[in-house]
């Protein structure tokens, strides 16, 4: 992200207003995402005794909108009343196919027509993908997503940042990632200073560049440090769709078969087709949520030849098929 973009996007830096910002809430959105966003701005005001920051709160039909983890948020009024906004965010969670719907789709197209910077936060990237305002920008969305949108849309240039400014749009991972975003914003439109203090409200103590990691490392992430083990994980992670054979991993990473097998035994207490299995199967139950790739096109894009044997090492994994998983009880 080019310094100063974020500040350029917003156009009024030394204008007396304040910069308002929008937030369309789509159903099942993020509630962590969304107040990570939102709450820098109320306490930017707050800490600068002055209204540098309003927001409109907005859900596409005008009733309140029910968070992923069913809280009921009653928004300001109708979507209409976005269009007074300099930029809007679409905010959007669990399920963002079946929350998207024409009418959203055309109202952030119409709100770009009119000029708003359009941004996303969380899976919000998606419906900003369906509503083509992503074609030729890098965009970012929630690392548990990352796979679901290249599948459904293979040209965008999805990357694994915080967050990401391309022009007038922008992308964000979500989680806390919505507050370091905002403390960006802050920084570029109001001073470090600013910035430094809404943080420190937050007990938030580094705010992050767009660059930076979205999940955490590998040896956290496992529990483990054994750097053999983490390289061996690595290469299963990265070979996915076109599985490796164990003893080519094991060479890969200067290992023999037998001490492979050790190494999993030891530190993860299964094997390491086992794991490496687990891994291709849940990147499959990402893909079967979040997208409408058939079953077989799935089981295809995590190493299985068949589907036949995908839908039956499916479901000694997680006790549904992969049909049943797209259709929950």
């Amino acid at each position: 992200m080019a310094e100063g973009t974020i500040k350029a996007l917003l156009r009024n830096h030394d204008n007396a207003d304040p910069q308002k910002i929008g937030f369309l809430l789509l159903n099942q959105f993020s509630m962590l995402a969304f107040a990570s966003a939102i709450e820098p701005l109320r306490a930017a005001n707050r800490q600068s005794n002055q209204t540098l920051f309003d927001w409109v709160v907005a859900s596409p039909d005008g009733n309140a909108s029910i968070a992923s983890n069913g809280i009921c948020v009653q928004t300001d009024t109708d979507p209409e009343a976005l269009q007074s906004c300099r930029m809007v965010f679409v905010c959007s969670g669990v399920n963002v196919r079946e929350n998207t719907t024409k009418s959203i789709l055309n109202l952030i197209r119409r709100l770009d027509r009119n000029g708003a910077v359009i941004g996303a936060i969380c899976t919000g990237t998606y419906v900003m993908a369906a509503a083509g305002l992503l074609e030729g920008r890098r965009c970012t969305i929630h690392w548990e997503n990352i796979d679901g949108l290249s599948e459904e849309f293979p040209h965008l240039e999805i990357t694994n940042d915080l967050f990401e400014v391309d022009g007038n749009r922008v992308t964000c991972s979500g989680g806390t990632a919505s507050l370091d975003m905002m403390l960006n914003l802050i920084t570029q439109t109001h001073g470090p200073a600013l910035a430094a203090e809404v943080s420190d409200q937050f007990i938030h103590d580094r705010i992050r560049e767009p660059t930076d990691r979205q999940r955490m490392e590998l040896r956290a992430r496992l529990g483990v440090s054994h750097p053999k083990l983490l390289a061996v994980v690595k290469t299963m992670e990265d070979n996915l769709e076109e599985p490796l054979a164990q003893t080519d991993i094991a060479r890969k990473t200067n290992l023999s078969t037998r001490q492979l097998e050790r190494l999993f035994r030891k530190y993860l207490d299964t094997t390491p087709t086992r794991y490496y299995l687990n891994l291709r199967l849940a990147r499959a139950r990402h893909l079967l949520r979040q997208t409408s790739m058939s079953i077989l096109s799935v089981a295809l894009a995590c190493g299985f030849v068949s589907a036949s044997h995908f839908s039956k090492c499916y479901r000694e994994c997680y006790g549904r098929t992969p049909r049943a998983e797209r259709s929950p009880d």
